[in-house]
């Protein structure tokens, strides 16, 4: 089966526009979190959050325009001028504006969308919103699109933006921490919500190749369950399923590295750790290393899995393990390595990247260094 690639990865987060910017916050272990600036609501009580710093939009929203400038990137990394004839957009969010918008106020634009537009073009985009997960959600549905041949490339872009909405529905639940997301940390106290935009370039890895384009990251196994035994906890059994299946889709039978959904709560990271942990002693697996972003952005909702993905691909190419940002006293492991300062010298052919969101939704994703 011929091999699908990403061939352009975009991203703008609290260490700036650029995926660049952002793996290098990662691999100096630089934290982005601190009390907001701009954002006001009323849940907000002076938590950590991961605004994007520098001038706002002048006019529409935030998410929008952020979303619009990773896919600029995702695109130029991609060396393409444009979106190819007969490409699909997929977007990701919370839910799709109206077709008139013009009874949503600011604040629903900001937590609405975003919309296809910019470099994107005009016309229908399928819209896919799984919580957490829909960037992987998004990934897979583009990966079966390019497999039947119905478009020669998929952009998956999303954008987010600090909003009442959201942040009073993680408040409602108690995930959120006062202090900086620290995932897998004995101390952890929950979530720090980021902002930003993400965008990817999925295509066939021989018209990549045919442009000049890197061909670096296939897709090689992917999961996509809907299944938990709460609405909004992680379950260890649903967790390591979706793993298994990722890897067995995959076909392989172990990883070099894996990053992490981890927010930063106390339940999910280890629920997350120990289904690891037992996919490493089925695998004869030691050592495994594992980190996590959000410590260091917060968590970009539904468009996170860019911010992963940009991560994995960064230790995949360089051979160097990103840390978890804030991680100072990490949860016991028998298999499992906890990086609190990047790793180099490491020979990494398979990663994996999870991610997982309320409602019982998980994906697991397997990329391969071609």
């Amino acid at each position: 089966m011929r091999d699908i690639v990403i061939s352009g990865v975009g991203l703008v987060t609290a260490f700036g526009h650029g995926t660049a910017a952002f793996g290098r916050g990662l691999l100096e272990r630089r934290c982005a979190l601190d009390r907001a600036r701009r954002f006001n609501a009323a849940a907000y009580r002076g938590h950590a959050v991961g605004e994007v710093s520098g001038e706002t939009p002048a006019t529409g929203p935030r998410r929008q325009a952020y979303m619009l400038t990773a896919v600029d990137e995702a695109l130029e990394a991609a060396r393409l001028t444009g979106l190819p004839e007969g490409s699909q957009v997929i977007l990701v969010g919370q839910s799709p504006l109206p077709d008139d918008p013009d009874g949503v106020d600011a604040d629903q634009r900001e937590f609405m969308g975003p919309t296809r537009s910019g470099a994107l073009g005009a016309g229908p985009a399928l819209y896919i919103t799984q919580a957490c997960a829909s960037t992987l959600f998004a990934v897979s549905l583009a990966r079966e699109i390019i497999r039947a041949g119905t478009a020669p490339a998929v952009v998956v872009a999303g954008g987010t933006a600090l909003n009442p909405y959201e942040y009073a529905s993680l408040d409602v639940v108690r995930a959120l921490s006062i202090e900086p997301a620290r995932p897998f940390d004995m101390d952890r106290q929950g979530i720090s919500l980021g902002e930003g935009g993400g965008a990817l370039v999925l295509e066939d890895a021989d018209r990549a190749r045919r442009r000049g384009a890197r061909t670096d990251l296939v897709v090689a196994g992917l999961a996509c369950r809907l299944t938990g035994a709460k609405a909004v906890a992680s379950d260890t059994d649903v967790v390591g399923a979706c793993m298994r299946a990722a890897m067995e889709d995959a076909g392989v039978g172990g990883i070099d590295y894996l990053h992490a959904h981890a927010t930063g709560t106390q339940q999910g990271d280890t629920a997350e750790l120990h289904a690891v942990e037992k996919i490493c002693a089925e695998n004869g697996l030691t050592g495994l290393p594992m980190s996590s972003h959000k410590g260091a952005i917060g968590h970009l909702l539904h468009i996170s899995g860019v911010a992963a993905i940009a991560a994995t691909a960064l230790a995949l190419r360089t051979g160097t393990v990103p840390p978890t940002a804030g991680l100072s006293a990490p949860e016991a492991t028998s298999r499992v390595a906890l990086p609190t300062e990047a790793q180099p010298g490491h020979r990494l052919s398979h990663a994996a990247v999870n991610s997982f969101g309320f409602g019982g939704n998980n994906a697991c994703l397997i990329l391969r260094r071609a």
